[in-house]
């Protein structure tokens, strides 16, 4: 018997709304980034980012009655996604923030999605490149080139390194990915998975920021500082996470992939709008780019305009469609393309 893959449920209202919401959540993870970087060094940030967001998710898990495991495997994974999905990208990005606009750092991180292409393809045997990825990686990485710019080419200046490490950060996420698979075969829960993560992240950055900040030295963050580190901990972070697992309940992997085209504006118009950010035409050009190159990847752009042609198509072709020989291989599964934690 020949079975089709299920459509992606339907987006209503209120998915609409949740979406829009986890992408200014994400988004403003940047904004408030980008507050706490004038006064406050790269760990120190970081830290108390995953550190309020672990006492918030466990106080959420405890509640639901979700239990985190603790024996060994599970703890260790919890650290190889924490160190991934948050230490790693969190500290690159934060740093870079120091040297570049929040705007561009979320730009930057739009490659996400065109790096894990390129790692599911050499680290898994169910995700390989197409040449519809291929074409849509190289667009948006022309889109990285076109913002990091010629400079690149004349040596390594502070804001190139600063967005070459907001691109290593977005390699970081795609490798995450990849290696989060593993908690869907473990059956850890979403929630335990995001409360577990976080919580091994604030235990290795400690120590690190301890050593490297010397936050005692540091003088008391005023209270524009204290309220973006609290946005960055309990926004961004927990309260994100909270929403990105209903969204993906409800909506599906495939439509909470749309959230990646939406974070770069939610975050260009809070820098622009509150923070006096100004972006350079060719981030313009590259952010068009990026985006062309995901949606190329993503595939419903061009699914929606090849649609009208497969309605109109002839009986006999209809019909061949239906035998054993022109049964195509379902599309993979795009959670891996689905990064939390920004």
């Amino acid at each position: 018997m020949l079975t089709s893959m299920p459509p992606s449920p339907a987006m209503g209202a209120r998915e609409w709304a949740m979406l829009l919401a986890l992408s200014v959540l994400w988004g403003g993870s940047f904004f408030f980034a980008g507050v706490a970087v004038r006064d406050l060094p790269a760990f120190s940030i970081v830290t108390v980012r995953v550190g309020v967001a672990a006492v918030a998710l466990l106080v959420v898990a405890r509640a639901l009655g979700v239990v985190i495991p603790t024996d060994r495997q599970t703890l260790l994974a919890f650290a190889g996604m924490g160190l991934l999905n948050n230490v790693v990208p969190f500290c690159l990005i934060v740093w870079g923030q120091h040297h570049i606009t929040s705007g561009l750092a979320a730009i930057l991180n739009a490659t996400t999605p065109l790096f894990t292409v390129l790692v599911a393809h050499a680290l898994t045997p169910d995700e390989r490149l197409t040449p519809a990825k291929m074409v849509g990686v190289v667009v948006g990485f022309a889109g990285a080139a076109v913002m990091v710019g010629p400079e690149v080419l004349s040596g390594l200046g502070v804001n190139v390194v600063a967005q070459a490490a907001c691109l290593a950060a977005a390699t970081s996420y795609a490798f995450a990915g990849i290696f989060g698979r593993r908690f869907r075969r473990m059956d850890v829960a979403p929630l335990a998975t995001a409360a577990g993560q976080v919580t091994t992240s604030t235990l290795m950055l400690v120590p690190m920021a301890l050593v490297v900040d010397h936050p005692w030295t540091l003088p008391m963050p005023g209270n524009d500082n204290l309220l973006a580190l609290l946005g960055l901990g309990v926004l961004s972070t927990a309260l994100a996470y909270v929403i990105y697992f209903r969204v993906l309940a409800v909506a599906g992997a495939t439509n909470l992939l749309l959230v990646t085209f939406m974070i770069p504006v939610s975050a260009i118009l809070l820098g622009v709008l509150v923070l006096g950010e100004r972006l350079q035409p060719k981030h313009a050009a590259g952010l068009v780019l990026i985006g062309a190159g995901l949606a190329v990847i993503d595939g419903r752009i061009l699914r929606a305009i090849a649609a009208p042609r497969r309605t109109s198509a002839p009986a006999d072709t209809v019909i061949a469609t239906c035998v054993p020989s022109a049964v195509h291989k379902p599309p993979p599964d795009h959670r891996r393309l689905v990064e939390p934690g920004r």
